[in-house]
């Protein structure tokens, strides 16, 4: 059985998009090129349900003692 391409030009991106959709819903990835150069990745978007925890990001970043100061 042969392979199903996964990389498509602009133009074929363009033509093609609610074929490709499909297929990006149904978890494949696909990468877009344009001059025979790769430049995106069509990817199903991240729908992570769950609730939002308070804090979860703590310690994850520093944040400057000024960071609300007022500008020169």
């Amino acid at each position: 059985m042969a392979q199903k391409k996964n990389k498509y030009t602009t133009y074929e991106k363009k033509t093609h998009l609610s074929k490709l959709l499909k297929r990006v819903m149904k978890d494949e990835e696909l990468l877009i090129s344009y001059r025979d150069k790769v430049i995106a990745r069509l990817v199903i978007a991240n729908t992570a349900s769950g609730k939002r925890k308070p804090g979860s990001a703590k310690g994850m970043f520093i944040m400057s003692d000024d960071f609300d100061a007022r500008l020169p």
